[in-house]
């Protein structure tokens, strides 16, 4: 229990430190960063959309195929 207490708060440091070294270090400023980030969401929810809808209808298209081969299969 002792060893996970130790490694729980040695995390919770690491990521405090990280943190405060990503805000002192950044490159830009913090409006810049939020929306640079929030830019770059939009583009990957953009394209996870793009590539659910080209699976999707490649799935369709596969289900309609097998639709159509299952009578002929069955005879």
């Amino acid at each position: 229990m002792r060893k996970a207490v130790l490694l729980l708060g040695g995390v919770i440091c690491g990521a405090l430190v990280g943190a405060a070294a990503g805000m002192l270090l950044a490159p830009k400023s913090g409006e810049d960063t939020r929306q640079y980030l929030q830019d770059r969401l939009d583009e990957i929810r953009q394209e996870a959309l793009e590539a659910y809808e080209a699976r999707r209808k490649q799935l369709l298209e596969e289900f309609e195929k097998a639709k159509k081969r299952a009578p002929k299969a069955a005879e």
